[in-house]
C-alpha cells in the first residue's frame, strides 16, 4: 500500500504536496476561499489537469463537509439555491472542455484567472449590478463550468457574494455552503466519464487529513486569533504569487 501511495507522488515527493495542502487548508478554514486557487495550478503541473480537478475537489469536499454544520445557519439559501443548481447544470460543459483542452492551456487559464481575481480584490472593485435569482444563476453557471475545467470556480461566486453588505460570517457561510452543494456531483461526473482515474481520488484521500488540520487551525484564527485584514492581504499575496508562477512557467516551458 505504501509503495502505491508513494508512486502517486513520484517525481515531486510527498512533502511538497503536503506543504501546499497545509497552506491551502489554513486559507480555506479562515475565510472559506483560496484553497483551490492555491492548489490548482501547482497540482495541474504535478499531476495533470484532469487528475488535478478530482484531487483538489475531493479535498475541498471533505473540508466542506467539516465546515458546513458550523455555518449552515448563516447561509443565504435564497441566493445559494439558484446559484448551485445552475452550477451543477453547467458542469458537463466544463468536463467536456477539460477533456478537450491540453494541460498547458489549463495551467495558463487557471493562473490567469487567479491573478485577475487577486488584482480585482486588491483594487476594491465590486459587482454593482442587481442581485436576483437570475443573476445568481448566471454566476453559478459560469462558476460551474470553470470548476469542472480548472477546479477553480470560486472567483465569480466570490466577487458576486462579496459585493453586498453581508457580515463576514454570512459571506463565509455562503462560500462554504456553495462548495458543499456542488462539489460531490463534479467528482461523480469526472470519474464516470473516465476523464480522470481513481488514482486522483486516492491522492485526495491521502492529502485531506492535512487539509482538515489546516482548516481547523484557520477556523480558530477566524474566531479572533488573527486580524482579518492582515490575513486577507497575506492570502491574496500568496494567491498572486501562485498565479504568477503558473503564468511564468507556462510561458517559459518548452
Amino acid at each position: 500500500m505504501i509503495p502505491y501511495i508513494l508512486s502517486l507522488f513520484a517525481g515531486i515527493g510527498l512533502p511538497t504536496a503536503l506543504a501546499v495542502t497545509l497552506v491551502a487548508g489554513l486559507m480555506r478554514g479562515f475565510a472559506g476561499f483560496g484553497s483551490a486557487m492555491l492548489m490548482a495550478p501547482i497540482f495541474a503541473i504535478l499531476f495533470g489537469s484532469a487528475d488535478m480537478v478530482v484531487t483538489v475537489v475531493a479535498i475541498e469536499l471533505v473540508v466542506s463537509l467539516q465546515l458546513f454544520p458550523q455555518v449552515r445557519g448563516h447561509a443565504d439559501w435564497k441566493t445559494l439555491m439558484p446559484m448551485s443548481i445552475a452550477a451543477c447544470a453547467a458542469m458537463p460543459l466544463g468536463v467536456w472542455l477539460l477533456a478537450s483542452v491540453d494541460k498547458g492551456a489549463i495551467v495558463t487559464g487557471v493562473s490567469a484567472i487567479i491573478v485577475a481575481f487577486v488584482v480585482l480584490m486588491w483594487s476594491g472593485w465590486k459587482y454593482r449590478g442587481g442581485r436576483s435569482p437570475i443573476a445568481a444563476a448566471t454566476v453559478g453557471a459560469v462558476s460551474g463550468a470553470m470548476m469542472a475545467t480548472t477546479s477553480v470556480g470560486g472567483p465569480p461566486v466570490l466577487l458576486y457574494l462579496l459585493s453586498g453588505n453581508d457580515p463576514p460570517e454570512v459571506n463565509r457561510a455562503n462560500i462554504v455552503t456553495y462548495y458543499f452543494l456542488t462539489q460531490f456531483l463534479l467528482i461523480v461526473i469526472v470519474l464516470a466519464t473516465g476523464v480522470a482515474g481513481w488514482d486522483a481520488l486516492v491522492r485526495g484521500v491521502v492529502l485531506f487529513p492535512v487539509m482538515v488540520l489546516g482548516a481547523w487551525v484557520g477556523g480558530r484564527l477566524f474566531h479572533g486569533l488573527a486580524s482579518e485584514r492582515l490575513y486577507r492581504n497575506v492570502a491574496l499575496a500568496i494567491l498572486f504569487a501562485t498565479g504568477m508562477f503558473g503564468l511564468l512557467r507556462s510561458f517559459v516551458a518548452p
